[in-house]
């Protein structure tokens, strides 16, 4: 537990006494330490373990931090610097500080060290159990065992365990400690004589030598751990642990961990002969749990990639052209734009009503064009706040603004090679807009605080359900934005102009939920079908999936759809084909009757507007004006 006191600031007299792997300061009320001066950031630096030792680390506060050490001034860089007890931290402008007193618990005992090896002492370790028959016969056998261990990394650790007892007979416990990724080490093996496993009753213990190890850079035997108060727990002291040979493991001049072993019980004390043969069984240990570590690390990259692979030939098989269903002529026509244009690095914008999927058909020009390989990325740009979105596409330096700790990469950078889809693209402010031309126009984009621009090579497919004709009428959109997005235009058509495709997604949608439910359902009833397709769909295939899929939940297993389960404003389509059921008499007069009917309940909705009214029923202006003449509308 560390404890910060504050000597000077708004909170002088404040005690803070802590513990955890990271500890906040700075001027937000949500920090570990929170001091509100103004002139500290809201995030102004942190405190972290590391071993035996305590970090301060600046966080790129404005006003920065420095550290007062018996009474002088050092600077602090944003690499960290190991805190002493009675250090003072000094934090934001120099005029007038915030200082906290730094008070650190108690340091470990330092352990008895009776012999030590260094690295440069190996070769002499090395001809001295060459010169006893017995040592070198010992050390054989255990390459021997080593070399039978193969590149498994829990059969090397075993063999090494073996090798230990085998050298030194007096040992009556020994460990593996190695380095994880961030250079700290871990207790990877742990074992008593008897065969008996486990690394709890050894950890307190041996941090204590580690330490020592990593400092002297060098082999040691310490006697008396058990006096090693301040770590040793009640069952480790009543274990009377009475000497530790402990030996690196090293690679070149890194080590790369550390194997102990100790004697415990009766008062013998581990030799210096001990000393050099686990020095030299270290250097054939290090090898074997290197290369074992390798081919572990490489299984497991082997075993991702494969799962990478799988996941991704299947999301591309998912997102191909033939999953978008549709055999309408309007639908044909998009498959044959689609086709047009995927090869090619035009911008392409993509319009359409909510739910008719616009993200589906930008995925399939990504999918069947050239950079397939590469990464396709789709960003609701109307989904995430406007301050944040700047970020999310651009990237960000570490320290650009609060909570901004570490260097984040944009998703123009994430893509690039392959496609960025944004979505809503209507809804970005102008600010963004203005950033996002540079983009198009220079091939380059600039992290949020960042002062230097990088080259990208991204293609952009954005989607709108807005007119952005209208937007850029109305101000709302940058016109040389506009120009630039709308190189390749594809307006997908809702479902009600191409209601010969809702048979056929309502099959989809039925074999897909069936599926999930794994529940049987015999079919739709023809009445139910008509129904289906005569509703107008104003929430689109996204709307129909919902209907599908609750259909799917109410019907009962191998019964029907029937229209009794439609939703209601579905069901109101059959008491419109009543209303509008013309009086018997010839073809010609009932289909002109069904569509005067048609024409006025369509100007009625519009308000009277005529232009709007041809848009919906799919005429020209002249074409209406044509029919109203004809009715005497």
């Amino acid at each position: 537990m560390i404890t910060l006191e504050v000597l000077q600031g708004q909170t002088t007299g404040a005690v803070f006494q802590l513990e955890g792997p990271a500890i906040s300061i700075g001027r937000a009320g949500r920090n570990s330490v929170a001091c509100p001066d103004v002139h500290l950031s809201d995030e102004h630096g942190q405190i972290f373990r590391e071993d035996d030792q305590y970090i301060y680390q600046d966080l790129g506060s404005t006003f920065g931090s420095r550290l007062r050490r018996g009474g002088v001034e050092l600077s602090l860089d944003g690499a960290g610097t190991a805190l002493r007890d009675h250090d003072q931290i000094l934090l934001g402008h120099s005029s007038a500080p915030v200082v906290l007193q730094v008070r650190l618990p108690d340091q470990p005992a330092e352990v008895e060290v009776l012999a030590r090896r260094a690295i440069s002492d190996l070769p002499t370790a090395a001809a001295e159990v060459e010169r006893d028959p017995a040592l070198w016969r010992g050390l054989y056998e255990v390459s021997k065992k080593l070399a039978r261990s193969g590149l498994d990394l829990a059969a090397v650790l075993d063999g090494i365990a073996e090798a230990v007892f085998d050298l030194v007979p007096l040992a009556s416990h020994m460990s593996i400690d190695l380095t994880d990724d961030d250079g700290k080490f871990n207790t990877v093996y742990a074992r008593a004589r008897d065969g008996q496993r486990g690394a709890g009753e050894l950890v307190r213990t041996s941090r204590t030598v580690i330490r020592r190890v990593k400092r002297e850079r060098a082999a040691i035997l310490v006697r008396n751990a058990t006096e090693l108060s301040s770590e040793a727990s009640e069952v480790t002291s009543a274990m009377h642990i009475q000497s530790v040979v402990a030996v690196p493991l090293w690679e070149g001049d890194t080590i790369r961990g550390v194997i102990q072993a100790d004697k415990r019980g009766l008062k013998a004390v581990l030799s210096e002969r001990s000393l050099d043969q686990l020095l030299v069984l270290g250097a054939q240990a290090t090898l074997a749990i290197e290369n074992a570590r390798l081919v572990q690390r490489l299984r497991l990259a082997a075993e991702k990639a494969g799962g990478e692979n799988k996941f991704l030939k299947t999301r591309e098989e998912k997102r191909r052209v033939p999953d978008i269903i549709g055999t309408s002529a309007a639908m044909e026509e998009i498959f044959q734009q689609v086709n047009k244009v995927k090869d090619t690095r035009a911008t392409v914008c993509i319009e359409g009503e909510t739910g008719t999927g616009k993200e589906l058909i930008a995925s399939a020009i990504h999918y069947q064009g050239n950079r397939r390989d590469k990464l396709f990325i789709a960003q609701n740009c109307a989904a995430v706040p406007e301050n944040l979105l700047e970020s999310e596409l651009f990237g960000h330096k570490k320290g650009a603004f609060t909570g901004a700790d570490q260097d984040k990469k944009g998703l123009f950078e994430i893509a690039d090679g392959g496609t960025l889809f944004l979505d809503e693209i209507g809804e970005t402010s102008l600010g963004l807009q203005a950033k996002l031309l540079r983009v198009l126009q220079e091939g380059e984009v600039r992290p949020v605080g960042a002062t230097a621009t990088k080259k990208i090579d991204v293609r952009i497919i954005c989607a709108t359900n807005r007119s952005l004709e209208k937007e850029v009428e109305r101000g709302a959109f940058r016109q040389d934005l506009y120009y630039r997005l709308k190189v390749f235009p594809l307006r997908l058509p809702s479902l009600r102009e191409r209601r010969e495709d809702v048979p056929p997604l309502v099959e989809h949608f039925l074999r897909k939920y069936t599926g999930e439910m794994k529940k049987a359902v015999a079919g739709v009833t023809p009445e139910a079908f008509d129904q289906l397709s005569a509703y107008a769909w104003p929430g689109n295939i996204r709307e129909l999936e919902n209907e599908v899929q609750r259909l799917v939940i109410q019907v009962d297993p191998e019964g029907f759809i029937t229209p009794d389960l439609l939703s209601p404003q579905i069901r109101k389509v059959e008491g419109l084909l009543g209303r509008i059921a013309p009086k018997k008499g010839e073809l010609k007069d009932m289909m002109e009757e069904v569509e005067r009917w048609l024409l006025a309940e369509a100007l009625r909705d519009h308000g009277g507007n005529k232009t709007r009214t041809a848009e919906t029923l799919g005429i020209t202006r002249e074409g209406l004006h044509k029919k109203l003449s004809k009715y005497g509308m």
